[in-house]
């Protein structure tokens, strides 16, 4: 089957113009292009279109999806069962928070009685789903299973108070990296000290025992995996670095 531009984008709710411009970007390009100069697509440039549709769904940018669809190892139907993954997970949090405001207006008006800890738990779901998304691998290798479930628990068992103090100090652990940053502070001073002891108090709230060496050694990720360092670096270049500097100083000390 083939289509010209006008027949894909009605079929795909793409407009012509994004093609044109997928075509001009190395992302999509048509299988043939006559003597008119009107485009037309075949089977392989359909599916690649649904593929490009799937990975902006799950927002990369269109530079990493043209990295991705024209790598030599692309693999289609492993590429398919990712999407599967990723949109299964994202119904499932859906659905969390839409039971949760059914829960919560259920309550508004008197029907039953919400606990605290209940409007929070899809909240509190989200977040370790996503850190185990990014990071669950990576730690389950290096601090085994059973840590990294205990640090699971943990944050899932948070009462709404100590949920939202984990919230708050996880921002002013941003903030004040970031401020010291700008104001290029020693990590060995005493805004070091006080980054180090903020970042400490906040991996209490998943943690069961705490230890210098482990503190450490979480921080160094920061700087040695992109994903961490982006995540620090997001407002801020040198955050990152500054909080691993400041912690291997003062860990010991705090």
């Amino acid at each position: 089957m083939e289509y010209n531009i006008s027949q894909l984008s009605k079929l795909s709710g793409v407009s012509a113009r994004t093609l044109r411009y997928y075509d001009e970007i190395n992302l999509l390009h048509p299988s043939r292009t006559n003597e008119a100069g009107y485009r037309f697509y075949g089977d392989k440039e359909v599916n690649l279109l649904q593929q490009i549709l799937f990975y902006r769904e799950r927002g990369l940018s269109l530079e990493k999806i043209r990295f991705i669809l024209y790598d030599e190892n692309f693999d289609m139907l492993k590429a398919l069962n990712e999407h599967l993954t990723e949109l299964e997970n994202r119904r499932e949090r859906l659905s969390k928070l839409i039971d949760t405001v059914k829960d919560t207006i259920a309550s508004v008006k008197g029907e039953f009685i919400m606990r605290d800890s209940e409007k929070f738990e899809a909240f509190k779901k989200d977040i370790v789903d996503q850190y185990e998304k990014l990071y669950g691998e990576e730690a389950r290798e290096k601090y085994g299973d059973s840590e990294v479930d205990m640090a699971v628990n943990k944050v899932l068992s948070l009462s709404k108070e100590d949920y939202e103090k984990f919230q708050t100090l996880g921002k002013k652990v941003m903030e004040a990296l970031k401020a010291a940053v700008i104001s290029k502070a020693s990590p060995e001073s005493e805004t070091g000290r006080s980054v180090a002891s903020l970042h400490k108090e906040w991996l209490g709230y998943s943690w069961k025992d705490y230890t210098e060496q482990k503190h450490k050694g979480v921080v160094s990720l920061y700087v040695q995996d992109e994903r961490f360092k982006k995540y620090y670096d997001r407002e801020q270049n040198g955050c990152a670095d500054f909080l691993l500097a400041a912690v291997d100083f003062w860990a010991e000390k705090l």
